[in-house]
């Protein structure tokens, strides 16, 4: 990346004048594409002017150039765009025996492996997604295999 010189930096402080939206439908239409071109004709008159005020000569004093003109944008009407409401999150806490945790491990390795890093609660997720897709029947001999434990934290 090159360094910006004294002259674009000069054009960079500058400060842009906003102006009014016209109220015209079809001036907001043709508005973008003229924004677009005009926003590009200062950017090119600095660029083409830098070789000459970077480069004085000795025998000629440094004369400060004119401010590149100040860069006109009209505001257009903004899309709207549709929002989608926020997942609200819920904390939980559980107990589960150290075997059955240490499986957290066996599958975050495995998911490594094939390139698709996951969390524990993206695991838990999965496992959630798998067991509402079940037929009842399905549903009932998997749960059949897990056994009851008790609930709370475990005494130290």
């Amino acid at each position: 990346m090159s360094k910006i010189n004294r002259i674009q930096a000069e054009a960079l402080a500058t400060p842009v004048e906003k102006t009014a939206p016209s109220k015209t439908p079809l001036a907001s239409k043709t508005a973008a594409p003229a924004k677009a071109s005009v926003a590009k004709a200062p950017i090119n008159k600095a660029v083409v002017a830098k070789p000459v005020a970077s480069k004085p000569s000795a025998a000629k004093p440094v004369t400060k150039t004119a401010a590149p003109k100040k860069v006109v944008k009209e505001k257009t009407a903004k899309v709207v765009k549709e929002k989608t409401p926020k997942l609200k999150m819920e904390r939980d806490s559980f107990t589960m025996p150290k075997t059955e945790y240490a499986q957290f491990h066996v599958l975050k390795e495995r998911l490594n492996k094939l390139g698709q890093p996951a969390k524990k609660s993206e695991l838990l997720r999965a496992g959630i997604m798998q067991l509402t897709a079940m037929t009842d029947a399905a549903l009932k001999a998997a749960m059949s295999k897990v056994p009851a434990i008790k609930t709370g934290r475990p005494k130290k």
